[in-house]
């Protein structure tokens, strides 16, 4: 099962951290955009190409500390088709690199178009007699608020390709709580009844370290929530964003893991990717101050948790 091989990685490494790709131009060094302009003038294949070249700069000095990668789609998306064609190529550059990839798409529809963006981002589309995989990810972010009508075919392609999911279920941003705490009839919240829902999907992708195929978005900035739904959900994954920019820090992202330090990966995008710019270095030494940032992440987080090895 696709969490296995995080888990794998996570335990080799000995760091449940995951570095968000979520590239803006103002994070880009000058050099970076210049040689690329200078290729492709200031146009959308110029800013396209930019990205790429940060991303695998980023890539590069990552690969051995970190065992994940999080592309954000619509960082790629907001410069059309050339900037889609640098997210495939981000997910191939990672995973030549043994890089776990979560593509961050937060899909979410029904029926026969579930399915083809399950086959896009996880899975493989045949054109005439000849199958390719378009994007490739090894895990894709999921809106799960139209029940299972929209989960099912992820299902069917994660259970066939050894993919996985992480399901929305309490997000880490400020209004987050104006849908996701409502209480319900039966006395629990929301985010509480969506969560049982990814366990009772999860049985369908079972792993052998007790952790289903099925995930789940759990914001590090609600740490009390945080903690009680690794309680109620003891074989579903964390994907836990909000660590660094948006305020999140070890004592906050800690009541994500279990006993043997497993459960959950914690998201950094911005803190790591603009290191450089906090740290007032050289943007030539932007990924050196990446992997600096990324190296710091991990020890704070691990010196909170401890060891983490396998059950």
């Amino acid at each position: 099962m696709s969490m296995d091989k995080l888990i794998e990685k996570i335990v080799e490494k000995q760091n449940p951290t995951v570095a968000g790709l979520d590239p803006k131009l103002s994070y880009i060094p000058e050099h970076i955009r210049s040689a690329s302009y200078e290729k492709y003038g200031k146009t959308l294949e110029g800013a396209a190409d930019a990205l790429l070249q940060f991303n695998k700069g980023l890539i590069d000095a990552l690969c051995d500390v970190v065992p994940a990668v999080k592309p954000q789609a619509a960082y790629y998306e907001m410069y059309g088709w050339q900037g889609v064609k640098v997210l495939t190529e981000t997910i191939a550059y990672a995973k030549s690199k043994g890089m776990f990839v979560i593509t961050d798409g937060k899909r979410n529809d029904i029926g026969a178009t579930m399915t083809a963006y399950a086959a896009a981002h996880l899975g493989s589309t045949t054109v005439e007699e000849e199958t390719f995989e378009p994007f490739g990810a090894d895990a894709l972010t999921v809106n799960g608020y139209l029940g299972t009508d929209g989960i099912q075919p992820l299902l069917e392609v994660c259970g066939k390709g050894d993919k996985g999911i992480f399901v929305l279920v309490k997000t880490s941003n400020p209004s987050s709580g104006e849908l996701q705490d409502k209480p319900l009839a039966d006395g629990n919240t929301v985010y509480r009844a969506m969560g049982a829902m990814c366990e009772g999907w999860g049985e369908k992708l079972p792993g052998q370290y007790g952790y289903s195929g099925v995930g789940a978005v759990v914001g590090a900035t609600y740490p009390a929530q945080l903690e009680e739904l690794r309680a109620a959900m003891p074989h579903t994954f964390f994907l836990v964003p909000g660590y660094g920019a948006q305020g999140g820090a070890a004592d906050d992202v800690a009541p994500g893991f279990d006993k043997n330090g497993l459960g959950a990966i914690v998201n950094s995008s911005r803190g790591i990717m603009c290191a450089w710019q906090k740290e007032g270095v050289d943007g030539q030494e932007y990924a050196a101050a990446a992997r600096r940032e990324a190296i710091r992440m991990r020890d704070e987080i691990v010196g909170r948790i401890g060891q983490i090895k396998l059950p």
